[in-house]
């Protein structure tokens, strides 16, 4: 597999799911899906990540969703697998399970729950690196793991050729991480994709875009056009769907846009709950208003 090169808009698909309380994956909708942003033109798909439901995948389902995208991308965009778990020896079980596969690497947390020191995450992610051939892609999303990745951390990291990118979902370090690492930032959080584009990031791995990527792609393009005006304009008229877009945990409300747009149902997998019907028919009006950007 030739080098991929971590820059542009990537989705972190999400899992279509079917029956009672989320219980099967559905699969002709993750083919719809996965067709449906190839045609929209993204530069990557990830796959059973924290959008994708990732810790809520049997091993099984999980080594569908990959082999599947990598399929049905072949040729056409580069698929990562998020693999992660709250001991080093699962994550690395995780990989070994899918490193036969072409994917172009792995997207992988720090431990979480367990809130290791830097120097514990500097080991897990060198332990996990020894085990395959393939490049990681760092995920800094301290909300959800409980710690952090210091610039330090990331430094070290980045030295080595087995780590290809950072997905930054943490405001603070956003717009300076770009001139402090060696390595692409990706940016996590919709909110302030605009300012960490402007700071040097190159792309980002967006739940949001999946309900419009041609948003993002037209942002970036204005970005690397150094047409800040229009980026601008563009991105404020986006803000007010990417907010309803996250007002209940990833990815409830991702999924209710998609039903609306008739991509895949709203189920989600318990312990998550569908989205409010509140919130609901305020994404659909939303859509309706980015219809004129």
């Amino acid at each position: 597999m030739n080098k991929v090169t971590f820059e542009g808009v990537w989705i972190p698909l999400v899992t279509p799911m079917t029956g009672a309380n989320g219980a099967q994956i559905d699969r002709q909708a993750f083919a719809r899906l996965i067709d449906y942003y190839l045609a929209a033109g993204v530069n990557g798909l990830v796959v059973a990540g924290t959008t994708g439901e990732g810790t809520l995948l049997d091993d099984d389902e999980r080594r569908w969703l990959v082999e599947t995208a990598c399929r049905l991308a072949q040729g056409h965009a580069p698929v990562v697998a998020g693999v992660g778990a709250a001991d080093t020896a699962s994550a690395a079980r995780q990989i070994h399970r899918l490193d036969d596969l072409p994917i172009a690497g792995y997207l992988v947390p720090p431990p979480y729950y367990l809130r290791p020191s830097q120097e514990g995450i500097l080991w897990h992610y060198r332990t996990l690196a020894a085990g395959t051939h393939k490049p990681l892609v760092l995920y800094n999303v301290p909300l959800r793991t409980g710690v952090t990745l210091d610039v330090e951390t990331i430094r070290e990291l980045a030295s080595h050729e087995a780590f290809a990118a950072i997905k930054e979902c943490d405001a603070h370090p956003l717009t300076r991480l770009p001139s402090q690492v060696a390595m692409p930032v990706l940016c996590g959080d919709d909110m302030q994709l605009l300012t960490a584009l402007q700071a040097g990031a190159a792309g980002c791995i967006s739940a949001a875009a999946h309900v419009r990527p041609d948003l993002y792609l037209k942002l970036l393009r204005y970005v690397r056009e150094d047409d800040m005006a229009r980026a601008a304009t563009l991105f404020n008229g986006m803000k007010p769907l990417i907010r309803r877009l996250f007002a209940e945990p990833n990815p409830v409300a991702i999924k209710a846009a998609l039903a609306s747009l008739g991509l895949c149902t709203s189920a989600v997998r318990r312990p998550l709950m569908p989205c409010t019907a509140a919130l609901h028919t305020d994404i659909d009006t939303q859509l309706e208003v980015t219809m004129a950007l």
